[in-house]
């Protein structure tokens, strides 16, 4: 239900007497921004898609904090590397909360995910405190480094077979990952239905987070409406989509329960926190949505970020030679790389983190909210605020990257007087109390399967009709970004590779 124009017309005088009767003086500005339309703010300024865009138009225009209102809700955007880690890192306890989001955490229950939990009360903690003991350290996700090399050797057969579809490919690969650290769950190699859930589940976050998308998230009173009112479409919509959520989190859960009490259970998330205990239903219910939420939070991106590193190969061959002699002085031609060989693979790292940096999958990240008034820098920040960080715009900062536009690996190797430039992991992650708890089971799935795919194939642009058809490199919009489907050819290197692909 987007927001139309009588909408803001019949929306703005009772907002405008709300806005009154509770806004107070401030002996602190906000931080600078742009000033908008009396009542509504900035509403008009946003846009329907890429709201990074123009996010980064303000940077230009008013710096690294800019402060914009939507129907009396400041929103602020973070667009500094320093402004963030000295806000979100340095004063986490201020900025780990989530906004209130109706229509998707309200209505559909996605504030029982750790990506949208809130920040008070115990659950929070407890949730990120289980995930942690999973993948929380590099020494812990390391234990998991069979599955992970595993899982990709399928992917490169599956990629064999179907290049064509090479995205579902790698869907299926993050999938089969996340479904067997959480529940001990092998997923079928075609149509699983397991896995056909989750990614609907996480199709339908992304329009149900997206800024504007529904009014109920500007006038939360419209969540009270009953469906059969003309406009409350919405409400039948949530109501599909809760049955898609509440069946992404149960369905595997029961799945994984009936196997541990029959004692057929492969060691998992949800058997380590429930095999021989007696858990009371506040437990249970905490350990499946922590097991639900290992799914949400990391398989969508890591499908954006290899997805990407296709499209990066396709575009600039020459860079994909570079790291093919990386992988063959190092590794030679009759092993697949492994997770033992990152150390001596410089350029394959620094490709690595250059696909993370060129487009990252998070553009904008999960917005947080500030839990209470604070003044930083001089600048009023209001309590309720949400906070926004422009990743994309970090990662592109001239300030901080040479040339940020071009896809360089390069940037990422120290020479003599040269030193590396930023890693992104530092900023792509997350911030604070916030940061992702799967970011060493993300790191390390993508590496792996660059790393191996460079190793036994070729990417490069399609020819059709004698003519070379070169990829748009435009992106689907949400919370997470994806390339749009482009054509490209993935042959293998040689016989040695193919046969090292089937090789089980």
């Amino acid at each position: 239900m987007a927001i139309s124009y009588w909408s803001l017309c019949l929306l703005a005088p009772l907002l405008w007497f709300m806005r009154r009767i509770l806004s107070k003086g401030h002996a602190h500005p906000l931080p600078p921004g742009p000033s908008g339309l009396p009542l509504i703010g900035n509403v008009l300024d946003f846009p329907r898609r890429d709201h990074y865009k123009m996010y980064t138009k303000w940077a230009m225009k008013y710096g690294g904090i800019v402060h914009a209102r939507s129907f009396g809700q400041s929103v602020i955007v973070i667009n500094d590397i320093k402004v963030a880690t000295a806000m979100l890192d340095k004063k986490g306890s201020l900025y780990s909360d989530r906004p209130v989001l109706q229509m998707c955490c309200e209505l559909v229950g996605w504030k029982n995910t750790l990506v949208m939990q809130r920040a008070h009360g115990s659950r929070l903690k407890e949730m990120r405190k289980a995930i942690h003991g999973l993948i929380g350290t590099p020494g812990a996700t390391a234990r998991h480094y069979a599955l992970f090399e595993g899982e990709t050797r399928a992917l490169l057969r599956r990629v064999l077979r179907d290049p064509r579809g090479v995205k579902e490919s790698i869907r299926r690969t993050a999938g089969s990952i996340i479904l067997m650290l959480a529940y001990g769950y092998t997923t079928m190699e075609k149509d699983d239905p397991i896995e056909r859930i989750a990614d609907h589940a996480m199709s339908q976050f992304g329009e149900l987070s997206r800024p504007g998308a529904y009014l109920v998230d500007v006038l939360p009173v419209l969540r009270y409406i009953p469906a059969w009112v003309p406009g409350a479409k919405f409400k039948r919509t949530a109501d599909n989509c809760y049955k898609t959520l509440q069946d992404m989190a149960n369905i595997p859960f029961r799945i994984a329960k009936k196997e541990l009490d029959g004692g057929t259970a492969y060691p998992s998330f949800v058997t380590t926190h429930m095999e021989g205990k007696d858990l009371s239903e506040e437990n249970k219910h905490r350990i499946k949505w922590a097991a639900a939420s290992l799914y949400a939070g990391g398989a969508d991106s890591t499908v954006s970020t290899v997805y990407t590193f296709y499209l990066a190969m396709t575009l600039f061959p020459e860079l994909q030679r570079k790291a093919q002699k990386d992988i063959d002085d190092v590794v030679g031609n009759d092993r697949l790389p492994s997770f033992a060989d990152r150390a001596n693979l410089p350029y394959v790292e620094a490709l690595y983190r250059e696909v993370l940096r060129w487009r990252p999958a998070a553009p904008l990240g999960i917005p947080h909210a500030v839990t209470d008034d604070e003044i930083h820098d001089g600048y009023n920040i209001p309590k309720g605020s949400i906070v926004v960080v422009n990743v994309r715009h970090i990662l592109h900062d001239a300030a901080i990257y040479t040339n940020p536009d071009v896809f360089d690996p390069d940037r990422f190797i120290a020479k003599e007087g040269k030193v590396a430039e930023k890693d992104p992991r530092a900023c792509i992650f997350g911030f604070g109390r916030r940061i992702c708890p799967g970011l060493h089971l993300g790191d390390a799935t993508v590496w792996i399967a660059i790393a191996t795919t460079l190793a036994v194939f070729d990417v490069s642009k399609t020819m059709e009709n004698g003519c070379e058809i070169t990829p748009s490199g435009k992106y689907f919009d949400g919370i997470v970004i994806h390339p749009e489907p482009f054509k490209c050819e993935i042959k293998p290197r040689s016989a040695q590779a193919q046969a090292l692909i089937l090789a089980e």
